[in-house]
């Protein structure tokens, strides 16, 4: 068996450092949209409503529908990092959430960063469903004979 030269074998055994090395490089991604600080100093609360705020802003990337506060509109940006199959990290979140008030008009503008949010951990109980507990055996041969073959019956 014949041996390759030193020299193409480094080459090699660098260029796949090099593809493993590029593999772990992290990934910046930013997603959303927040209008710019000349923009949202248009907005004056009392004045406008939501058609003139969607015509200077833009569409929300969120509406509030389950809180107190169910006539907000969110511009939301975030950036964050990912390095290979682990989970992405935020660098940096801006929100702008403008408030309209019961006459329909902008009651307030308020600005929210990455330090103001909170880590909501879901419930990880189930809700028991009404039923019996099938075991493997009955999940897997439970149905036989169940079904009939589609032909009419004699």
């Amino acid at each position: 068996m014949k041996r390759l030269p030193a020299a193409p074998a480094r080459i090699v055994a660098a260029a796949a450092i090099l593809v493993l090395v590029a593999a772990c490089t992290p990934m910046e991604t930013a997603t959303g949209y927040v209008p710019d600080e000349d923009l949202i100093a248009q907005i004056k609360p009392g004045v406008q409503g939501p058609d003139e705020v969607a015509e200077i802003l833009g569409s929300p990337s969120s509406v509030a529908t389950f809180t107190a506060r169910k006539n907000t509109w969110y511009y939301i940006t975030r950036r964050s990092e990912a390095i290979a199959f682990f989970k992405p990290r935020v660098l940096e979140q801006q929100v702008v959430a403008v408030e309209f008030g019961a006459d329909g008009k902008v009651a307030e503008v308020r600005r929210y960063t990455l330090a103001d949010g909170r880590e909501i951990v879901p419930v990880g109980r189930t809700t028991p469903t009404r039923g019996k507990e099938l075991g493997l055996l009955e999940q897997l041969f439970g149905n036989i004979g169940r079904f009939n073959s589609g032909a009419p019956a004699e």
